[in-house]
């Protein structure tokens, strides 16, 4: 659905959430509409729309033409937006039960009207506090299966491929994630963040000539190989669970890219759980991150043989290379993901929220040595047995 109110970009304010939620979402005629802020993120509001009297809910989320985390002096795109509620319903195609549902979008507006997840709880902070989401190595095992087949060229018809190719292109944000994840990081610039006891440990990764050259390789994948649509962001503050359910959220970074991408940066965050826990519960993190694999590689050879259009699908030993790929660049994507959260620009709650200095550095020291070692060696990882041996060997 469109959105029908004829208005230029403006930034919403309460009131005008709830009238443009009462014209997309059906309410009863009775609501009593109350409305509050509640984005966390660096780019956008996101306003929580209820019915005091049901407890019916509704989001809308907008982009701001600039970084909340930084401001005015770092404009964005607002096209953004759109680009996020046509993923959402990309991908929901495939996995409907895994995405919410999005009511209405306004390219104008810059805004998403989407389904209300406040029953669950970012990922992130509940794996944080200790949480279990039995269903989350499952369910995004899952996802990226389906999401990134059926939109590659191993699923789709060659002319529809291409023509997804152009619809998500997405060169303003792919331009943040260019910088902030392969450039930055790796150089002595004024946009890295770190604390003072880390500048050895960062001055050795700029100096680290073998390691600037397998980084620069994994981003000229990042720039040139369009294999499938794309989160763009696949992070654990990206995903709302419970026990019982998963939502993938926020893919506004959403663009056409290596199918390891995505698989990456989702192992590189529960990397950063596996490091800042101890005894069983690592074991539980080091559970869910070969479920992640398992789930994925199994479903995605399922999709291959059932509906693959690649001429050589039945070829001995493609599909075995097709996954090996995605592997190895998955390990050198997460060693990426786990430098740049460290000593970029944007960190994680999963390490900054350590109170003990000591522990903290040491965990923040430990998740650079794991991002070099996974990047370095990936060519070696032959199977997810292989990349959580990287993890257990650097932690010696």
């Amino acid at each position: 659905m469109t959105l029908t109110i004829p208005t230029t970009y403006k930034g919403l304010t309460e009131v005008t959430a709830i009238a443009l939620a009462k014209a997309v979402y059906t309410f009863e005629p009775t609501a009593e509409l109350s409305c509050r802020e509640i984005g966390d993120g660096n780019l956008n509001y996101v306003f929580q729309i209820e019915d005091s009297k049901t407890g019916n809910r509704v989001i809308i989320k907008q982009a701001l033409p600039y970084a909340k985390i930084i401001g005015e002096s770092w404009p964005l795109t607002l096209k953004r937006a759109t680009i996020e509620a046509n993923v959402l319903r990309k991908h929901g195609e495939f996995v409907p039960s895994l995405v919410p549902v999005v009511y209405a979008a306004d390219e104008t507006l810059a805004i998403t009207v989407m389904e209300d997840l406040s029953h669950l709880v970012i990922a992130r902070e509940g794996l944080i506090n200790g949480q279990n989401f039995p269903r989350l190595s499952q369910d995004i095992g899952e996802y990226l299966a389906q999401t990134l087949f059926h939109t590659s060229d191993y699923g789709l018809h060659p002319f529809e491929k291409k023509r997804l190719v152009a619809e998500f292109t997405n060169p303003e944000l792919c331009k943040i994630t260019e910088d902030l994840i392969f450039t930055d990081p790796f150089f002595d610039l004024e946009t890295n963040n770190y604390e003072p006891q880390l500048q050895s440990t960062a001055e050795a990764i700029w100096k680290d000539q073998k390691l600037q050259l397998e980084v620069a390789k994994l981003k000229k994948s990042f720039l040139t190989e369009s294999e499938a649509l794309l989160h763009g962001d696949l992070h654990t503050g990206s995903i709302f669970a419970s026990t019982t359910e998963t939502k993938v959220i926020d893919p506004e970074f959403g663009f056409y890219g290596p199918i390891g991408f995505d698989v990456g940066l989702f192992l590189g965050n529960l990397i950063f759980q596996w490091i800042t826990r101890e005894g069983i519960e690592r074991q539980v993190i080091a559970s869910h991150i070969e479920k992640t694999w398992d789930v994925f590689a199994f479903s995605f050879s399922e999709l291959w043989k059932r509906e693959s259009v690649e001429s050589f699908r039945d070829t001995q030993g493609y599909l075995e290379f097709v996954l090996d790929k995605v592997l190895t660049d998955a390990a050198g994507f997460a060693g990426c993901e786990l430098i740049r959260r460290t000593i970029g620009l944007a960190h994680v709650k999963d390490l900054d929220s350590i109170a003990e200095t000591e522990k903290r550095i040491n965990s923040k020291e430990q998740a650079l040595y794991t991002g070099r070692a996974l990047i370095l060696q990936r060519q070696q990882i032959d199977s997810i047995t292989d990349f959580l041996k990287i993890l257990q060997e650097v932690y010696k």
